[in-house]
């Protein structure tokens, strides 16, 4: 007979770094909601939030979190901003002394603070009893529900089993993690009735068994979008990445009725950066995935759709209408465009290379790895910032990392304080005029040959981990013949379609076209697919923010 599972139990979180005052207010809280709900302590922000993301991974809802504001390495502001991203739901507390009141006032604008508390709270019947009954109350009132937790079975060396699990952590979907040669892995195997020769197995949160799905059936099974609502639009962003999520943003805000299209995750190679420094208003850094994620509510919330999994193959003018084509053969249409594609890693061509990616080579961060490379000999190949801040992420717990670079030094391609920070970690090590001649390796990746380019020299390394940033290529094959782009793929836009001042040939309106706009009228440009375009990430929104201006001097003169 199989025993029920025990229910999950609502959390309340306190975080607070002295030990004593941690205990009292668990003490207090286990008192009155004790019966209810699951009283969770913790004694340090990074703690907490390791405790918030395990809660998270299993399904646990979280109502209230309550954090101190004076806690060393990471305040209380800083924690909650940070737990905001996990549990954005939960209701926020903040603990604090009377001469810390104008922080907490400060913080109910950078952490959409709920309630702050002075301490000490007592008689907690009067001060802590009161607040937290009425915070729980509206969170009870709220939609709230938690998704139940996706389970992934597979190989730590099948390149299905990586793009899966880095699939579901991009967009955001909580998921469980088993090898196929643990316990548990091989008895969700055997429930789903497989043995394990294909993979991956995910079973979704109704217990759907799903065997090595496509991006299309796994997006549809575990919550995202797939399909519009509509067949008509003001606007279609095409690409998620920073200009697309701007776009997004800045559309739906100002009340067009906009719905993006994605075809894998939002963020684009932003969201796979394990820290960006150098982005306008976080001077802590942020993670790419906290950035894009926050973007993306962002989006939902002022009405956007958003559809992931959905590959893009053509663009079509009939009239005053501009019609994007989907792989499957269906479309949507809309007054307006605007191409947010971004750009892909370009391909390794060393030999050898092409059959290990995924089991030891990857293109990108690929952070769901990351846990796999502790104590290793990792290997990034690349000069530019993405790859700087993936081997200072990465080299938190590596044995070593080792930046490959084809030029002589890193100041061509990397930002000035990213070079110093590589410069001063202790397991990096820089390579220049170096690049990777050959991948070997049977079922994963075993060995690198590299090629010092100035002696031709050759040498043999070990390792099981390479990451690949050799630069990117647009993602616009499929607008060929539609809309005009350079010899390299990217987009012509503006000034660009008319360096001799004549419009682009086909041009019909009687104004030459708007600074982000293509050939095509109505159809605009932003961020890195466009030709010339900066490259990073705030100019990127920057441009997502503009295209929606310029279409709506278009709509208005249409």
């Amino acid at each position: 007979m199989t025993q029920a599972a025990e229910p999950t139990r609502t959390v309340i979180m306190t975080v607070d770094d002295d030990p004593g005052v941690s205990r009292a207010v668990a003490r207090d809280l286990r008192r009155r909601y004790g019966a209810s709900y699951r009283i969770v302590r913790a004694e340090s922000g990074e703690s907490a939030l390791d405790a918030l993301r395990e809660l998270k991974l299993r399904g646990d809802p979280v109502a209230v979190v309550l954090a101190d504001y004076r806690m060393p390495r990471m305040n209380g502001i800083e924690f909650l901003e940070q737990a905001l991203d996990v549990y954005p739901d939960a209701r926020r507390v903040l603990l604090t002394a009377y001469a810390d009141t104008n922080a907490a006032i400060d913080a109910i604008n950078v952490v959409d603070l709920d309630h702050y508390l002075l301490k000490p709270w007592d008689p907690p019947e009067e001060k802590l009893y009161p607040v937290l009954d009425d915070l729980l109350q509206a969170w009870r009132c709220s939609d709230h529900r938690s998704v139940p937790t996706t389970k992934v079975v597979g190989h730590r060396w099948s390149a299905r089993s990586s793009w899966t699990r880095e699939f579901l952590a991009r967009n955001q979907v909580p998921y469980r993690w088993y090898s196929c040669d643990e316990p548990e892995g091989r008895r969700l195997l055997a429930a789903a009735g497989q043995d394990g020769q294909r993979l991956p197995l995910v079973v979704t949160p109704d217990g759907t068994p799903l065997l090595a799905p496509e991006a299309p059936e796994l997006a549809a099974h575990v919550g995202l979008a797939t399909t519009p609502t509509a067949d008509f639009y003001d606007l279609v962003v095409v690409g998620g990445g920073p200009a697309g999520l701007g776009a997004a943003v800045y559309g739906a805000s100002e009340g067009l009725r906009t719905v993006l299209v994605e075809r894998s995750a939002t963020g684009g190679q932003a969201g796979q950066s394990s820290r960006i420094e150098n982005y306008l208003g976080f001077p802590d850094g942020v993670s790419g995935d906290q950035l894009t994620g926050r973007a993306r509510r962002q989006a939902a919330k002022f009405g956007a759709e958003i559809l992931t999994a959905r590959e893009v193959t053509g663009l079509d003018v009939s009239g005053a209408a501009r019609i994007v084509r989907f792989s499957d053969g269906s479309a949507v249409a809309a007054h307006s465009v605007i191409l947010a594609t971004g750009v892909s890693y370009r391909q390794l061509p060393a030999a050898g290379a092409r059959d290990l990616t995924g089991r030891g080579v990857f293109y990108g961060s690929a952070l769901t790895e990351a846990p796999s490379c502790q104590g290793q000999d990792i290997y990034i190949v690349g000069g530019a910032n993405s790859a700087g801040q993936a081997a200072m992420y990465l080299a938190r717990g590596a044995k070593s990392v080792t930046l490959l670079v084809r030029g002589p030094s890193l100041a061509a391609s990397m930002s000035s304080y990213l070079i110093q920070q590589v410069e001063e970690a202790p397991n990096i090590a820089v390579r220049t005029r170096t690049v990777v001649e050959a991948v070997h390796g049977l079922d994963h990746l075993e060995r690198l040959t590299l090629r010092d380019t100035a002696s031709g020299l050759s040498e043999v390394v070990d390792t099981q981990w390479m990451f690949v940033f050799i630069g990117a290529a647009p993602l616009t094959d499929w607008l060929d013949g539609t809309v005009l782009r350079d010899e390299h793929g990217f987009i012509l836009a503006g000034p660009d379609l008319t360096p001799d001042g004549r419009p682009p040939a086909g041009w019909e309106l009687d104004r030459p076209p708007y600074h982000l706009e293509t050939n095509v009228p109505g159809v605009f440009v932003a961020g890195d697919a466009r030709a010339e375009s900066a490259k990073r990430v705030a100019s990127a929104v920057g441009e997502g923010a503009m295209a929606v201006m310029l279409v709506h001097r278009y709509l208005e003169q249409s």
